[in-house]
Order: C-alpha cells, then sequence, then structure tokens
C-alpha cells in the first residue's frame, strides 16, 4: 500500500484491515505511545472482520496478556478465545534466545548445532547483542508468513531508543557476521591444519596478545570456536536478512506509524515517515494516541478562566455586590457566564474562598451543627468538650459547605485546562500534518483507564476506525 501526494483523506484501518492483499502489518515508533495495545487492537478487529491474524508481539506488559485472555505468551503462536465472527487471532510473544536457537538448529547439522550452543560467546551473542532483538523479530516474521498459516500477520515492533534500530537491524548483524574481523577469526579454520595454525600464530600473535591482556585469552578462544562453527552459517544470515528486508518492501505489507500528539514523539514520527520513504517501505499512516478532547469545546479556555474569575471575585469588576457569594446575590453581567444561585444566606463569618487548585476549603475548627441539630467535631478537638457550642436545635445555622459559585469556578478552570491541552496537540498535529500531508492520520482518543480485557481492545479498534483525520482540517 502506497500513498499518493494527493490522498487528502484520513487513515481507513478498517479498508487496511479488510484488504486481502495486505498480509503483513507492522506497528512502529518510539517507546511509549502504545505500539503493542495498538497492535493488538487491530489484530482483534482484524480477526472479528473475518480475518485469520496473528499478533507478534515483544515484550508485551502482563496486562496486555491477561486481556487477551492469555495467561502467558511465548514463542508459539495462542488462539485467543472469546473473538466474535468467524476470524480467528493468535498471539505469540518474540523469545529472542529460543528464536535464535531454533534458527541455528534449522539451518546446521546436530553435532555443530550443539558447539554453537554450548558456546559461551554465542550465549552472550544471543542474550543481548546490540540488534539481536530486532534481528530475530525479522526473523521470526520470515518463518511466520513462510508458513503461511495466517492471512494477516500484525508485527509489534521491539522497544528500543530509536525506532529506526527495527529497519537497522538485519544490517548491522549482517556487517558483523561479515566484518573484517569475523573473517579475519575465520580464516585460520579455512586454511585449516598445520597451516592453519601458523597463520593464527604468525598473523594473529600481536592482536590476540593485546585483546587477551584486555578480554582475557578464554574469551578470544571462545569467539574463534563460535565463528569456527558458524562460518556454514553467515551466508543464511545475510540471505535472510535481505529476504525479509525485501518483503517488508513489497506491496503486501503496510507499515503504520505510532506516536501520541507530543512534541518529542511526533519529532521522532516524522522522521521515521522520512526513512521509510528513504527505504521504499510501504507506509500506511499514522496512529495518533492518547488525544484529548471535550464535550464543551465552544467554550474556550479563555472564557471558561474569565468566568471562574467573575464567580470567585478575582480581578471582578462587573458585579454590584462585591465577592461573588459572599456579599448577597451576585448579578454577573458579562455574557459570557451563566446565571448562578444565591448564596448561603445564614452563613456566618464565611472562610475566604479557596480556588480548586488548592483543594477544598479546610473544615471548620471546633464543633459544628448540622442542619438536623446533629454536631460534628472538627479535626482539633476530637477529645475535647466545647463549652461554646453553637445553638441547638432550630437556631443552627447550616455546616460550612462549598458554595455553588466555588465549585462552578473550579470546574471552569479544569475546563480551561482541558482546552489548553486540546489546542498543544492540535498545534503539534498541526506541525506534523504540515511536514507531512500526504500521510493519512486517525487519532485515538484517550481511554479513562488501561486496557485489560477484550472489550478494551475492542474500543480501542473502534477508536482506530472512527478516528480518521482528513488533511485538511490539520493544515497549518
Amino acid at each position: 500500500m502506497t500513498l499518493d501526494a494527493g490522498d487528502v483523506s484520513g487513515l481507513d484501518t478498517d479498508a487496511l484491515l479488510d484488504d486481502p492483499g495486505i498480509r503483513i502489518v507492522v506497528c512502529c515508533g518510539s517507546g511509549g505511545v502504545g505500539k503493542t495495545t495498538t497492535a493488538a487492537a487491530l489484530g482483534v478487529r482484524a480477526a472479528e472482520r473475518g480475518r485469520r491474524v496473528v499478533v507478534l508481539t515483544i515484550d508485551p506488559a502482563r496486562r496486555l496478556a491477561q486481556s487477551m485472555g492469555i495467561d502467558r505468551l511465548d514463542n508459539v503462536p495462542r488462539r485467543v478465545d472469546g473473538i466474535d465472527g468467524e476470524g480467528e487471532l493468535h498471539a505469540m510473544m518474540l523469545d529472542m534466545k529460543r528464536t535464535f536457537d531454533e534458527t541455528v538448529e534449522a539451518h546446521t547439522d546436530a553435532e555443530r548445532a550443539r558447539a554453537i550452543l554450548e558456546n559461551p560467546f554465542y550465549q552472550s551473542l544471543s542474550a543481548g547483542f546490540a540488534g539481536t532483538q530486532e534481528y530475530m523479530a525479522m526473523e521470526k516474521l520470515g518463518q511466520l508468513r513462510a508458513r503461511d498459516e495466517w492471512d494477516l500477520i500484525v508485527v509489534d515492533t521491539p522497544p528500543s531508543r530509536s525506532a529506526l534500530d527495527f529497519l537497522d537491524a538485519p544490517k548491522r548483524l549482517g556487517s558483523f557476521l561479515d566484518g573484517k574481523f569475523i573473517r579475519l577469526l575465520i580464516a585460520p579454520a579455512k586454511i585449516g591444519g598445520r597451516a592453519g595454525m601458523k597463520f593464527l600464530n604468525v598473523g594473529m600473535s600481536m592482536m590476540t596478545g593485546t585483546l587477551g591482556k584486555l578480554l582475557g585469552g578464554q574469551f578470544l578462544r571462545d569467539v574463534q570456536t563460535f565463528v569456527t562453527a558458524m562460518d556454514s552459517m553467515f551466508g543464511g544470515f545475510r540471505t535472510r536478512a535481505d529476504a525479509t528486508y525485501q518483503l517488508l518492501q513489497a506491496p503486501g505489507t503496510a507499515f503504520l506509524v505510532v506516536a501520541t500528539p507530543e512534541r518529542d514523539a511526533l519529532r521522532e514520527a516524522a522522521y521515521f515517515v522520512e526513512r521509510l520513504a528513504a527505504e521504499k517501505m510501504p507506509l500506511a499512516g499514522l496512529v495518533l494516541n492518547r488525544v484529548h478532547g471535550s464535550g464543551a469545546a465552544r467554550l474556550s479556555a479563555e472564557r471558561a478562566l474569565a468566568a471562574a474569575e467573575n464567580l470567585d471575585g478575582v480581578g471582578i469588576v462587573d458585579q454590584t455586590a462585591g465577592k461573588a457569594g459572599l456579599g448577597g446575590p451576585a448579578a454577573l453581567t458579562s455574557p459570557e457566564t451563566a446565571e448562578v444561585p444565591e448564596p448561603l444566606e445564614d452563613r456566618a463569618s464565611p472562610e475566604p474562598s479557596l480556588s480548586p487548585e488548592h483543594g477544598d476549603a479546610p473544615p471548620p475548627r471546633g464543633r459544628t451543627r448540622q442542619a438536623d441539630g446533629s454536631q460534628d467535631v472538627g479535626p482539633q478537638q476530637d477529645h475535647e468538650e466545647d463549652t461554646d457550642s453553637t445553638p441547638t436545635g432550630e437556631d443552627a445555622p447550616a455546616a460550612e459547605v462549598v458554595s455553588v459559585e466555588e465549585l462552578t469556578a473550579g470546574l471552569l478552570r479544569l475546563h480551561a485546562e482541558r482546552m489548553q491541552v486540546v489546542a498543544r496537540e492540535q498545534d503539534t498535529r498541526d506541525r506534523f500534518t504540515a511536514l507531512h500531508p500526504e500521510v493519512p492520520v486517525t487519532e485515538v482518543a484517550a481511554l479513562p483507564g488501561d486496557v485489560h480485557d477484550l472489550a478494551g481492545l475492542r474500543a480501542v479498534a473502534k477508536r482506530l476506525a472512527t478516528g480518521a483525520v482528513s488533511s485538511t482540517t490539520g493544515a497549518a
């Protein structure tokens, strides 16, 4: 799926998932933007629309596995129960070392495989070499595609410092395996016999002496044993890396860049969009997660703050009785504010009203009387008798409460803060769409809580399907 520079429509994820020609969807982006949740939600959506889907995820949170109804995710695809419709959903988590082991076992004989798997240097390489996780994710992708058991594979790329690591990993590992140092270590074994040992002793004496002091002689011997055993496999690593890279460039693959409406996340997303274009990777669009909105967007932040100031008396210029709620009925004359009910008339010596930003008004000291005559002991005198308690019965005034005006002012300030967040996110998104107007965008409204079950994944998928943003709305 390729982008047309004249395409101004938003990203239609349902059309993407329904296209039988799309066999691989890759969710990529920087860490912490919701790639894993997006990949899982797309998998649920596609399966419930009739496709046979497997989601390959990397290091997911435990709650995400539980949301799929699976106790654990491992290197074997497991079916997810509870999917509506005729499709199927399977999920798996990449086990980097196990995938590396399986690759070794599949491409060499049993004796050599055992020597490789028991080699200390290989154990370190397979567990934590830079780029190994990303390379093994692509190796597993190639394996799943070759099995042809699923008509759609959704890939959640590894969490990494840079989203570009996923594309760089095959070349990086291939360059390592083809590097001069590795070829130098392999050379003695290729020469063979005493000639090989003579070459090793003469040609590498200075280098091995220096490295032996730095790294230890045993480490160098482990490396030499490893590369000798792996010699027959090096070409296979490079070949498969190139084949998987070409698979990612094929028309049946679609990349989704995932980001949040934050400056850093969208800056990296823009860089990744440019890199995908340079590598001729098929970009489907941008998924913008955790977007905030308001059901009262017509009330701007400025108007909400002005109304709040009128209500609590900050900078008041249009009230006839002083501070709102304390000197009689508030006579609001601003057309931007609504009428409020009269304050309590029997309030005596009220506490100064507090902004909601500093919490509710403190409770009154000592004993107070409720409207029904019962006593309420203040926090400072929990175990003392108050000889000067207020009158009882019908003469007891109502307890101190936050006035309607104060509550309304607090709500207005909260709304103003939300509208400021909305404006900032829209401005950040508009900057991206101005730089890349050809990229379709869909927005996913922020959920009130974490996703912990299939219903939550369905909610995310629905927002993905209905959040398409036309590029004309994001013009700078």
